[in-house]
Parts: structure tokens; C-alpha cells; sequence
């Protein structure tokens, strides 16, 4: 087994300073839409880096749910600048599709499928790369793990591998303190989903195991206050996703991302946001993999690391579930995806289709309970309906 993360983790008030004192010749910001510029953070960025002695060109406007088109785009940006420095700013996407488009940029024949597929070359041939995360979910600042949108084909594809790990993470507070209220409750859950996922997958290990308990509780310590804007509680779910993200890219994940990543660009009423399909689908994902004896026990142990109660393993479970659904709708997330407002004659024309897709997808393999076609479909089905898992 393997244990990776970032060279260096910075951490606290004020660390992205710390961009001061990278040691390069040029550096590209991949960047999202106008909030990092908003609040003044990409200014202050390429001021650090500017100070450090590097060049600095900036690639803009990286949508959400990056696509294999602005991969593309990034890494020809990437080769024309030469940079011997990447920097992602920003949520998930911009730190996800500036991964994605190293590889290009480093090895302009690389075929998207390969990736998909888990094949990646060895990368730092011509650049190292810097993660500064904004939102507080999806870890990936520390993470070797991408997720990129194919639009023709309606489906979201978790590239994994170690070699885009960053080298350098800078998990600054100060970042995230004016995410919206939806963000704060998207994000969050899905940093509790990723301690959930790491801590019953079959991957899971004794190096990962503390990681993914310590930020399933300061999580559940500090959501709904962040999503109220208590400081103090903002700052620590940013370093809660952090250490969350440390957990499942070496414990990996189960079928709550996979379902997730093909329900998101699949309906015609609108994107399915990550974190919030991941917050509709977890107590569902639950149920289905509690009747995995490993997965029942290890769910009663995060149930009593919380302090949530329970007698006996199957009480402690239960109350696992109730507190996820208990958060989801403090945090005004639906329980279900027909309540989120997916249309009952799409859901079910699509359902099959993306259970098939869900079963291949890359974080199935791990998942305590190994799944079919069949069995996907009947959990997705329990997650449109907000039905109990009895199977």
C-alpha cells in the first residue's frame, strides 16, 4: 500500500504569503470565475508570486464542472508560456482541470481516455504545481485526484492517479470566509462524505483511518455554524475538508461519488451540484453498504466517534444516518433527486443507463459492497424517491 501527500501543507491565517517564497523562473494561475478576482485574492496572488521573482501569466474563467475543451485550451496556454510553475486558485474545478491540463501541457500526445483509464506519465518534467483552495470540500489541494466533464456525453470522469498530487497546498482561512450559504453547505457535506467514503472503503488503512475520523468530526462539529458564518467554524471546515481529502486519496472512496459523478450533468432540469448529490445520496449509500458485516461496524465506529449515541452496532448506524439527513436539512439540502426536481419519467428513461455508468466508474472498485447494474439501479432508485435501502 501507498501513503502520498503533498510535499509541503500550509496552513492558517495568512499562509498564502508563503507563495513568496517559491523558487522558479514563470508561473501560470489557473483560475475560475470573478471571486477570487472579487475579493482581491488572484491580485494577491500573482503579487506574491511576482515578489518571488517569477513571471506570471494567468489563465481565466475555468467554468464549473471543467471540460475536456478547457483542458485543451489550458494546457496550449501552458505551452506557449512554458511555465516551470502551475498554481491553481479557486474551488474543485480550477484545481481540477489546471491537474488535467499539466499532463497536457507536459505531454501534448496524451490521450484523454488514457487518463480516464488511470493511465498517467510521470509528470515535474517541466513543471511542479501549487494548490490554493477556496471552497471547503473537495480536498483536492491535496489530493491525486481530477474531475473533468465530457458535455457530449453527459458524464463526469474522476481521473486518479499519484503523479498529480500537488507538490505545494495553501489551505489559507481567509479564502473561503465569503463562500455563499448553498456553497458552504455543498462543500461541507462533501468533505464529510469523503471522511464517510475513506473510512469504510476497502482501502482504508491504520495511516489513513485517524484522518478520515478527525474530519467526519470536526465536520460535524462545525457545519451548520460555517453555514451561518461563524468564523471560527468557516475556518475550521476548511481545514476539516483538508484532512478529509488527505484521508480518501490514498483510503479512496465508494459509490456515493460514483453516483454522484453520473447524475451531475445527466438530467435536462439542470447540473446536480457535486457536494449536494453526495449529501441526497450518502444516507442511502449507507443502508446499501451496511449490509457488508466490515462496513456495518466500521459505520457503528464513526457513529460513536461522534458521540452520536445508539444501542448496539445497528443503533449506532441509524443514528449515522439520521444525523447525515439531520444536517441535510438544516443545511436546506433536498432528500432525494425527485425533490431536488428531476422529472419522474427522465429519471426513470435514464436510470439504467446511469447505473450501468455508475458501476464502472472509478470509485466503485472499493466500495464495501461489491455492486451491479442492478443493484446501482436500485439505489439510485432510493435516492430519487428518498426510500430505504432494504436490500
Amino acid at each position: 500500500m501507498r501513503f502520498t501527500l503533498p510535499r509541503d501543507v500550509y496552513f492558517g491565517a495568512d499562509c498564502l504569503d508563503e507563495l513568496k517564497s517559491i523558487r522558479g523562473h514563470k508561473a501560470i494561475v489557473v483560475t475560475g470565475g470573478h471571486a477570487m478576482q472579487k475579493y482581491g485574492f488572484l491580485d494577491k496572488v500573482v503579487s506574491n508570486l511576482k515578489e518571488a521573482g517569477l513571471e506570471v501569466k494567468t489563465f481565466e474563467g475555468v467554468e464549473n464542472d471543467p471540460t475536456v475543451g478547457t483542458v485543451y485550451r489550458g494546457a496550449e496556454a501552458m505551452r506557449e508560456f512554458e511555465p516551470d510553475w502551475i498554481v491553481a486558485l479557486g474551488g474543485g474545478s480550477p484545481i481540477d482541470a489546471a491537474k488535467a491540463m499539466w499532463v497536457f501541457y507536459e505531454y501534448p500526445d496524451s490521450k484523454f481516455e488514457d487518463l480516464v483509464a488511470g493511465k498517467f506519465p510521470v509528470l515535474r518534467q517541466k513543471a511542479k504545481f501549487a494548490a490554493i483552495g477556496s471552497t471547503s470540500g473537495t480536498g483536492t489541494e491535496v489530493t491525486a485526484f481530477a474531475v473533468i466533464t465530457d458535455p457530449e456525453k453527459g458524464i463526469k470522469y474522476p481521473l486518479a492517479n499519484y503523479e498529480i498530487t500537488p507538490d505545494l497546498a495553501i489551505v489559507d482561512p481567509a479564502l473561503p470566509a465569503s463562500m455563499p450559504k448553498n456553497q458552504v453547505a455543498w462543500t461541507g457535506m462533501d468533505a464529510l462524505t469523503h471522511a464517510v467514503e475513506a473510512y469504510v472503503s476497502t482501502f482504508a488503512s491504520d495511516f489513513a483511518d485517524p484522518l478520515s475520523l478527525k474530519a467526519a468530526k470536526m465536520v460535524n462539529d462545525n457545519i451548520v455554524a460555517s453555514y451561518y458564518g461563524d468564523p471560527e467554524a468557516r475556518a475550521n471546515m476548511h481545514y476539516a475538508q483538508c484532512i478529509a481529502g488527505m484521508a480518501f486519496t490514498n483510503a479512496l472512496l465508494g459509490i456515493t461519488h460514483s453516483l454522484a459523478h453520473k447524475t451531475g450533468a445527466a438530467f435536462s432540469t439542470g447540473h446536480v451540484p457535486h457536494g449536494c448529490a453526495n449529501a441526497m445520496y450518502l444516507p442511502h449509500v449507507i443502508e446499501c453498504n451496511a449490509h457488508d458485516p466490515r462496513a456495518h461496524q466500521r459505520y457503528a465506529q464513526i457513529a460513536e466517534y461522534l458521540g452520536l449515541g445508539g444501542y448496539g452496532e445497528d443503533g449506532r448506524v441509524r443514528k449515522l444516518i439520521e444525523r447525515v439527513r439531520e444536517l441535510d436539512r438544516a443545511l436546506n439540502i433536498p432528500h432525494g433527486l425527485q425533490e431536488f426536481g428531476v422529472k419522474e419519467d427522465e429519471f426513470l428513461a435514464k436510470v439504467d443507463t446511469i447505473a450501468h455508468n455508475a458501476v464502472l466508474d472509478a470509485c466503485t472498485p472499493e466500495n464495501p459492497r461489491k455492486m451491479n447494474d442492478e443493484l446501482m439501479a436500485n439505489v439510485l432508485k432510493c435516492c430519487y424517491y428518498d426510500k430505504v435501502v432494504n436490500f
